[in-house]
């Protein structure tokens, strides 16, 4: 059956998005894409804009900045291509909905769960699943706590990941580098 879950690992602007897309429009079939995106600004409402113009149009598009795994199992029409454009974004969601004062190890569990919830739902789906997410573990360590306590929730959460996907894809400069399968 081949690889049925695709991890793309890299950098801002790597090309991880649209090497994302390349590989979603290889596969026949549905594909449900899955933005954890929100336009809180005029600037994200534009980058939002390009990203939905690039996508075919026959795609079927599920905003969802939370609860990811809840959403994808409410839709009803089948789909053989799910691709989730981007785990960062979901992270930064999650982290972003605790309550002031969270510790790491609240932020860490909060983050699994959701990640528990997009396993449980990937592995009850026949369809070919693809995440992307940032490696957010190459540059400076960030100089505030809540960017240290991300970068390493976000880093774990990318391991465990990385561990139960069939094919793992490390973006640099816009080549794909594959790391695992």
């Amino acid at each position: 059956m081949g690889e049925r879950l695709i991890l793309i690992l890299g950098g801002a602007r790597s090309g991880k998005s649209d090497y994302a897309q390349r590989l979603a429009q290889e596969r026949r079939g549905r594909v449900l894409y899955v933005a954890t995106a929100e336009a809180g600004d005029d600037e994200m409402k534009q980058r939002i804009a390009v990203h939905q113009s690039q996508r075919p149009a026959d795609w079927v598009t599920l905003e969802a900045p939370l609860q990811v795994g809840q959403h994808i199992r409410a839709i009803s029409a089948p789909v053989e291509t799910v691709l989730l454009d981007c785990l960062t974004v979901l992270a930064s969601n999650v982290l972003l909905g605790l309550p002031e004062g969270f510790s790491e190890e609240q932020a860490q569990m909060a983050l699994d769960a959701e990640v528990d919830d997009l396993l449980a739902v990937y592995a009850e789906s026949p369809a070919v699943w693809i995440i992307v997410s940032n490696e957010v573990g190459l540059g400076l360590v960030p100089p505030y706590p809540l960017g240290r306590v991300y970068r390493d929730v976000l880093g774990r959460v990318n391991q465990r990941l990385a561990q139960a996907a069939d094919e793992v894809i490390f973006m640099v400069a816009g080549l794909p580098m594959r790391l695992k399968g």
